[in-house]
């Protein structure tokens, strides 16, 4: 049984958030976003490094 965080959340609370935001912010990278934002796109991004997925249909199909 798990006690604890699982191991992707603990290394999401490594990346700030907060500073991420005013770059995206500053950039203007939400502008036409409607559901997946770039911060979202980024722990995908994450997640596919962290599992060596080869492709992006292979993250998909992972997630």
């Amino acid at each position: 049984m798990n006690k604890g965080k699982f191991v992707y959340a603990q290394i999401a609370e490594f990346l700030p958030q907060r500073v991420f935001d005013t770059i995206v912010s500053k950039y203007d990278g939400n502008r036409y976003v409607k559901h997946f934002t770039c911060w979202n796109q980024l722990l995908v991004m994450v997640f596919g490094q962290l599992t060596n997925r080869d492709s992006l249909r292979d993250l998909i199909v992972a997630i």
